[in-house]
């Protein structure tokens, strides 16, 4: 079988999760390939399957009849369907939404593409996400539903002993807008240095799409804040060398702080336990599946700043409770994402559409 992988640009969770499945179908005797329809930064990733970045409809017309796809998954973008066939394409259409961001846009984007989705989409693919998993069936009910989770390469993507850093460093990945709660953050970063003022935190962001205006917001508050001198800023390290990074904030002593208001089934949180990197994140329904309290990692109520401070220091400061969460949340990722759990669950819904 032969899947295509469309998404507006290769940045975020999409770049890792399409480079692990067209990985995972290979392991299968399958082939998938990417369509992005513009340049990324992150497509500085080195990948093993076919990748292509044009929004041309004389182009991608080519790209289809050259391929032959038998199943075309859309990330999001449900008006590709109807530009697709007009482009000629007859084979199987699915629709995936890996996250909106706020609850209320999710509902509002599915519930306007309820008529495109129900003339076009021959299934509907989702990580395990509870509020898009139930919008799906509030608008969809006749449309067949696949939920499972998303693809991770433990076996590639894990801890690297590296010389200790001298302090430790908290984490955040994410950009300068409102749904990744960048401002939460800073609050937390500046109660924590009345504790241990002797932190980093290391902040990774993408600021390629992050409007002017919310970027100078986010640098003026980190300075009201007097964090300015404590935070180091990372710009599109590349995914590979993260391994090295997540490595290093986990030995250091420190975490990864996840604050976003809400996510589909973020990346930066398996990909931490993975190497060791012990997680605390606000509770949203999209890490349901990877972190359970005091097991897997930590959950604070979004907005509760002083709830956060008090999980951080008990993760860093509770040596039973820190290896404890490190060790489990390793073996969780091993267990329940791997590449073959996803190929097959990808092939059984491939079998039951086609």
């Amino acid at each position: 079988m032969k899947f295509l992988f469309v998404f507006y640009l290769s940045g975020g969770g999409i770049d890792p999760l399409n480079r692990y499945r067209c990985q995972a179908l290979k392991m299968y005797g399958h082939e998938g390939h990417c369509l992005y329809y513009s340049l990324s930064p992150a497509l500085q990733n080195n990948t093993d399957h076919e990748v292509f970045i044009t929004n041309s409809d004389e182009e991608i017309r080519g790209i289809l009849n050259t391929n032959g796809y038998d199943f075309i998954v859309v990330t999001t973008d449900y008006t590709a369907f109807p530009r697709l066939r007009c482009l000629g394409y007859t084979g199987k259409l699915i629709l995936e939404v890996q996250g909106y961001g706020a609850k209320t846009v999710a509902r509002s984007s599915l519930s306007g593409a309820s008529a495109c989705v129900a003339a076009y989409t021959s299934g509907l693919l989702n990580p395990c996400t509870p509020h898009i998993s139930a919008l799906y069936e509030e608008f969809f009910s006749g449309i067949p539903k696949f939920y499972f989770n998303n693809p991770f390469d433990a076996e590639n993507f894990t801890y690297i002993e590296l010389p200790k850093q001298p302090s430790p460093i908290i984490a955040w990945i994410g950009r300068a807008e409102d749904n990744k709660n960048w401002r939460e953050f800073l609050v937390i970063c500046h109660y924590l240095l009345q504790h241990q003022p002797n932190l980093q935190f290391w902040m990774y962001e993408d600021p390629t799409f992050t409007q002017e205006s919310e970027r100078k917001n986010f640098l003026g508050t980190m300075d009201q804040l007097g964090l300015t001198p404590h935070i180091t800023l990372r710009h599109n390290v590349p995914h590979v060398q993260m391994m090295e990074h997540y490595s290093m904030i986990g030995d250091s002593g420190g975490l990864l702080i996840s604050t976003s208001k809400e996510e589909g089934a973020p990346y930066s949180v398996l990909e931490a336990m993975s190497c060791r990197c012990p997680v605390l994140s606000s509770e949203k329904d999209g890490v349901i599946n990877m972190i359970t309290y005091g097991q897997t990692g930590k959950l604070y109520p979004l907005g509760q700043v002083t709830v956060a401070v008090n999980e951080a220091l008990d993760l860093m400061n509770n040596q039973m409770v820190r290896d404890y969460i490190i060790q489990t949340a390793q073996k969780h990722v091993v267990a329940n994402f791997s590449l073959h759990a996803y190929a097959e669950h990808l092939i059984s819904m491939a079998r039951e559409i086609g």
